[in-house]
């Protein structure tokens, strides 16, 4: 049997797949990303000053970066796929290179409530005021920045409402009923943000769904009464529910948008089944632990405890983090987030089917 490009990203070094994945023909490759810490390199510590030093980015760059990751996150391997530099964050005053796009995305993001930093209503106003600034700076003549063609062409990517759906959860009233009165609410913020955008001229985007919550080991951690919520590969059952009623609200928007937006084109990418695909045949990928933390505090089974986090006053780190799913409790190991590029590249996870690299063809 032939491989599959799974395969291939399982066995190779992810270098490999720019002979194989997406590559850009046309223009020079541009994304604008929004988001939470699933896709946030760097921008938490630039706005808020926030240090997350080593074993953070051990793997990779060998040094913390800002990324709640022991090295590169799915937006990064997406960046590669493209043979193009990753994306800076939008805050970072000192060497940043926005050649190839700007990451307004931000550690803890929400889109709810909308005018605190740094929700999805603001982050897409910090690009609005980007968008003006690079307008108004080529019009006194200064060279090398983004005009009107450029954003036209650029590719807006967004991975938000996780933090918005553990908020429901949370607390002495949370629960799957708070959910889905929020889902609704979350739908709408990324809605008016996907229109701002276009009528802002943004005309390509791709936009990722929620994985699955009920998996987190933050989530397993918590006290429960007994094991009756727990799934046959040991997710949080409720937790799962409440994330898949929130996909199923976004992909009816999306599919809604891409009828009532012309000349748009809105690709929903559906990471909670390539996530859940990893956490049930987690053997097949090559993970010995899928629900429990690499850097955290208590061991087994979930080694996750909300007093003692990873980088916390006690906290330990395993040795090999490629044998984990679960970096920190809440975010995938550069390991993890190597399969979900690769399963996101095969566009089979994606409505309507098209490659990664579709905004940059010629």
């Amino acid at each position: 049997m032939a491989l599959t490009m799974l395969a291939i990203a399982i066995m190779l070094p992810f270098s490999f797949l720019h002979q194989v994945g997406a590559t850009c023909t046309g223009r020079n490759p541009v994304v604008f990303n929004f988001g939470d810490s699933n896709s946030d390199t760097g921008g938490v510590v630039a706005g808020l000053g926030y240090r997350f030093p080593l074993p953070e980015g051990r793997v990779f760059f060998h040094r913390g970066t800002g990324r709640l990751c022991d090295g590169r996150l799915v937006i990064d391997f997406l960046c590669e796929s493209l043979n193009t530099t990753y994306l800076s964050p939008y805050l970072e005053a000192l060497n940043s290179n926005f050649s190839n796009g700007a990451n307004f995305a931000i550690s803890g993001s929400s889109t709810l409530p909308r005018n605190v930093p740094f929700a999805l209503f603001i982050q897409i106003e910090q690009f609005l005021h980007f968008k003006s600034r690079s307008l108004d700076l080529i019009d006194q003549g200064v060279t090398g920045l983004f005009g009107e063609e450029a954003f036209r062409n650029a590719l807006y990517t967004m991975d938000i409402g996780q933090n918005d759906l553990s908020g429901a959860f949370s607390g002495p009233n949370g629960g799957y009923q708070q959910a889905l009165e929020r889902i609704p609410l979350v739908i709408a913020e990324i809605k008016s943000s996907i229109k701002t955008l276009y009528d802002n001229g943004a005309r390509k985007f791709w936009v990722h769904n929620t994985g699955p919550l009920g998996c987190l080991p933050q989530k397993l951690a918590l006290p429960r009464k007994d094991d009756t919520d727990l799934d046959a590969y040991g997710c949080l059952s409720s937790y799962n529910k409440g994330a898949g009623e929130f996909n199923r609200q976004l992909s009816t928007l999306v599919d809604a948008l891409n009828s009532e937006l012309k000349d748009a084109t809105i690709v929903y990418t559906d990471i909670f089944s390539i996530k859940y695909d990893i956490i049930a045949n987690y053997t097949k990928y090559g993970f010995e632990n899928p629900l429990m933390a690499c850097c955290g505090y208590g061991g087994p089974p979930y080694n996750y405890n909300q007093g003692i986090m990873c980088l916390g006053t006690g906290y330990s780190v395993c040795t090999d983090g490629s044998k984990y799913v679960s970096w920190d409790g809440v975010h995938y190991t550069e390991a993890a987030n190597h399969i979900v590029a690769s399963k996101i590249l095969s566009a089979d996870y994606s409505k309507p089917r098209l490659n990664f690299d579709f905004f940059c063809q010629s």
